[in-house]
């Protein structure tokens, strides 16, 4: 491939991670914000290097990856589980049940950790699909994924910062974390209807324009309403 069309294949996925995965920047916003605040920055960095170890992997064995269609579902679900808790059992915490609950975060650190990596392996499984149609270079693949992991972790930082002045957009957060679950299950229960049951007129599927459409209608709808009254301090 020559330089100039690796360059302009590489700002595509780029493109293409930005625009797929702003509800995966949501996620891992929600996933590490009960952490305290010192704890937040190594678990992002954590998992950008479990991210570029997963997503390489999953690019160099992409079409047995995408096989594994039970690790797209037990992410749907834990997500799904996540918006659930938080949006059915809501209630205001006092400062002292706060701290409570980034102590309790802070014990469980590596767990959270190991959980952003599954959410991740299962947001990729769907990513992979997608950029190899555009080049079948594993070094011009890997480097717009790369770049692309490392714009969203920046993105999650400054959403949990975003989050911590505008706390009613945790809300809208968890309901896109909540969403994007709902994909993955069904992407999960596709590919196994396909592959397990081989039963595919079982498979149910989010048309990629639907969910893109829903999730910015999400953000954009619930930015204003958490937006409107005066940030609290």
């Amino acid at each position: 491939m020559e330089f100039g069309a690796a360059i302009a294949a590489i700002l595509i996925i780029v493109a293409l991670e930005a625009v797929l995965s702003v509800d995966n920047a949501m996620v891992l916003a929600v996933m590490v914000r009960p952490l305290p605040e010192h704890l937040r920055s190594r678990a992002l960095l954590y998992g950008i290097i479990g991210a570029y170890i997963l997503r390489g992997l999953a690019l160099l064995f992409a079409t047995v990856i995408i096989k594994i269609w039970w690790i797209q579902l037990l992410g749907g679900l834990y997500l799904v589980y996540l918006a659930a808790n938080h949006l059915l059992r809501r209630k205001p915490q006092s400062g002292e049940e706060h701290l409570k609950l980034q102590q309790a975060a802070a014990a469980s650190f590596w767990r959270i950790v190991a959980m952003i990596n599954l959410v991740d392996l299962a947001f990729a499984v769907d990513s992979v699909l997608v950029v190899i149609a555009f080049s079948r270079e594993f070094w011009v693949i890997f480097t717009g994924v790369a770049i692309g992991i490392l714009l969203i972790r920046l993105a999650a930082g400054i959403m949990v910062t975003i989050i911590e002045r505008y706390p009613r957009l945790e809300t809208v957060a968890y309901a896109v974390v909540g969403w994007a679950g709902l994909k993955l299950t069904l992407e999960g229960w596709g590919h196994g209807s396909e592959v397990w049951l081989h039963r595919p007129e079982l498979a149910l599927h989010l048309p990629q324009a639907f969910f893109l459409s829903v999730t910015f209608a999400i953000i954009a709808l619930g930015s204003l309403w958490a937006l409107r009254r005066t940030p609290e301090s």
